[in-house]
């Protein structure tokens, strides 16, 4: 069995779910044990017998099934569900088939009755406990390929097994033969074939079209919200208008790293280099190491400081140095006039990037991406966005997912994005040190044309106060003043560039920084290390 088939305490997850359900529409539990056979274990369970078959045994026989038995049996199997999802603590079914639907046929009344808890999990679990592997894909949400579960993706299975009862096949079907061998390619077929409006061959019946093609849709917040809607639509209830085919949105996009110099490339920044290493490169490459002292790598870190430090350089070569996939956001990535749409990007970014894990999601401009609620100048969309931002957020390291937020004005965005669970390490990037600002002239120097002997540490003493960028200008400005003279750049013609150029941060500005960083580090003054920045 799988690992994700027993719970915390080593028992078979399946069965300890068993036990804790009982309902007309569902298998019931009667004993379980265990068991040796040639030197294996096995855990064994023993239900109540049902006097019948399954439905798909049913429909090998009948092809298809007259609307009004399709009604019926669907609708206990939705009140089996709808007693799963409402239990004070809700499971997730996770493999509505026709074949986990047996037919109890003991009685004047056909009883359905779902079957196989096996994929069963909490609705609390996280999605790492999620088992994909031999579910079947016609019956499975969009959002299930990326191991997501919720009570949204029962529905979706539901409404799988209506259309089939109806149908004789799942929505959607394609031929799968040549995907046996390739599970990617068969769940990307699938995907894209859902792009393609439904099609009804024997349901002729509007309203009904409408109730199964809502439970079917690919965005699982373009369904019903729960199993009990679905029984409400049905039974005529709640009207269902008649849905267009659902807009794609469209894919983040994974920014190809190139092979670099990693942490190399960038002067100075030791200190942050090493929390680096030692809190997630190294977390990342001794899993098991640091999970015998209960750790994990990190959800993310926020980058703050003056315009021009570095932090935005700082995330890519971060990149190159570990080698995770790298999802670059800007806040018009996700804006839109549509109501729920950027909730749906920001859902589709995640879902992306735990897909391809392990990724770096880095968002510049952070108080635009997630601005304070409490601001009354942000409208509902904007905090319906950040809402979603911080629900996706939560414990995304343990799927994989580290987050770097880079911002200008720390003090507007939503503090919640700094509690634990989230953004875990606040660090600040100040301008350049002495040492750091030599080290940025060797390093923008060293490929070009320069005087033999060039004193780098008389450069940096000259540049007090300058930010990372700006040390940048100045090699190309003063480059571009060699260039002219057909000469090479001198530390006179560096000297002159420097004095003709002022620093872009204003004396003033910098002095704020310093008070807001007094600040954020009191909002983590729980946290025993220091943040790290430069003394100047």
């Amino acid at each position: 069995m799988h690992r994700t088939q027993f719970d915390g305490n080593g028992e078979v997850l399946e069965i300890e779910v068993l036990k804790k359900i009982k309902h007309p529409n569902l298998v019931n539990f009667c004993d379980s044990g265990e068991l040796l056979l040639v030197g294996q274990k096995y855990a064994y369970a023993i239900f109540d017998f049902i006097s019948g078959e399954t439905l798909a045994d049913k429909l090998k026989r009948e092809e298809y099934i007259n609307p009004y038995e399709a009604k019926g049996i669907v609708s206990g199997v939705l009140n089996g569900l709808n007693y799963l999802h409402t239990l004070d603590k809700p499971i997730i079914h996770n493999d509505l088939t026709n074949l986990n639907v047996m037919l109890d046929l003991s009685g004047k009344i056909v009883i359905p009755k779902i079957i196989d808890l096996g994929y069963a999990r909490y609705l609390n679990q996280p999605n790492k406990d999620y088992l994909k592997d031999g579910l079947k894909p016609f019956y499975q949400p969009n959002e299930a390929f990326n191991k997501v579960f919720s009570v949204r993706s029962d529905v979706f299975s539901a409404g799988a097994l209506y259309y089939h009862l109806l149908e004789g096949l799942p929505p959607w079907f394609i031929e799968i033969s040549k995907y046996k061998v390739d599970n990617q390619k068969l769940e990307d077929a699938v995907i894209e074939e859902r792009r393609k409006p439904l099609k009804f061959l024997s349901v002729t019946d509007q309203h009904t079209q409408n109730v199964i093609g809502k439970a079917l849709q690919p965005n699982a917040e373009n369904r019903f919200k729960s199993v009990q809607d679905f029984i409400k639509a049905m039974n005529g209830e709640i009207e269902v208008q008649q849905l267009s085919s659902p807009k794609e949105v469209t894919k983040p996009k994974l920014k190809e790293i190139k092979k670099g110099k990693g942490f190399s490339a960038i002067a100075g920044m030791q200190d942050l280099k090493d929390t680096i290493q030692l809190d997630v490169i190294d977390a990342l490459n001794e899993k098991e190491r640091y999970a015998e002292y209960g750790l994990t790598i990190p959800n993310g870190m926020l980058l703050y400081g003056p315009p021009g430090c570095g932090k935005t350089f700082f995330a890519e070569k971060m990149a190159e140095e570990i080698g995770f996939n790298f999802y670059q956001l800007k806040p018009s990535d996700i804006q839109s006039k549509y109501i729920n749409e950027s909730q749906e990007k920001i859902k589709n970014l995640f879902d992306e990037a735990r897909e391809n894990a392990p990724s770096i999601i880095f968002m510049d401009e952070l108080d635009a991406v997630v601005p304070n609620r409490d601001n009354s100048n942000v409208n509902h969309m904007n905090t319906s966005a950040v809402n979603e931002f911080l629900a996706q957020m939560n414990n995304c390291g343990d799927d994989g997912i580290f987050i770097i937020g880079a911002t200008n004005r720390p003090n507007s965005i939503d503090p919640a994005i700094l509690r634990a669970g989230r953004l875990d390490k606040v660090i600040y990037l100040p301008p350049p040190d002495l040492d750091a600002r030599e080290l940025m002239f060797k390093l923008y120097l060293e490929k070009r044309p320069r005087e033999v002997g060039l004193n780098y540490s008389d450069l940096a003493r000259a540049t007090e106060k300058y930010v990372s960028s700006d040390i940048k200008f100045l090699c190309d400005e003063a480059s571009r003043t060699a260039l002219k003279l057909n000469t090479r750049v001198s530390k006179e013609i560096l000297l002159s560039t420097i004095k003709n150029n002022k620093p872009s941060i204003s004396l003033k500005e910098l002095h704020s920084y310093i008070a807001i960083r007094a600040k954020m580090e009191g909002l983590s003054e729980n946290n025993d290390r220091p943040s790290i920045g430069f003394k100047y």
